[in-house]
């Protein structure tokens, strides 16, 4: 049975997996599942903007003080331990 292919239609896209795939002696599959698993941890949890501004207006009305509310939640990093 035939693995499933991925089609991208980006000539940049293609051309930027087949330089990274030469360079880095990979396959092509290989590195755009690397690229994809990079971008989903580092996009992982993050809260969309739109739904970020609601909750800020639901829970603290229209005017608020972001550095206030920075402040507050600041915390001292003890450092490392030796």
């Amino acid at each position: 049975m035939a693995e499933p292919q991925l089609s991208v239609r980006s000539a940049r896209a293609r051309d930027l997996a087949h330089r990274l795939a030469r360079r880095e002696k990979r396959s092509i599959a290989d590195i755009v599942e690397r690229a994809l698993e990079a971008y989903e941890i580092r996009e992982a949890g993050r809260e969309p903007a739109a739904s970020f501004y609601a909750r800020l207006a639901e829970n603290h009305g229209t005017d608020i003080d972001l550095e206030a509310l920075i402040r507050e939640q600041r915390t001292v990093h003890p450092g490392p331990e030796l």
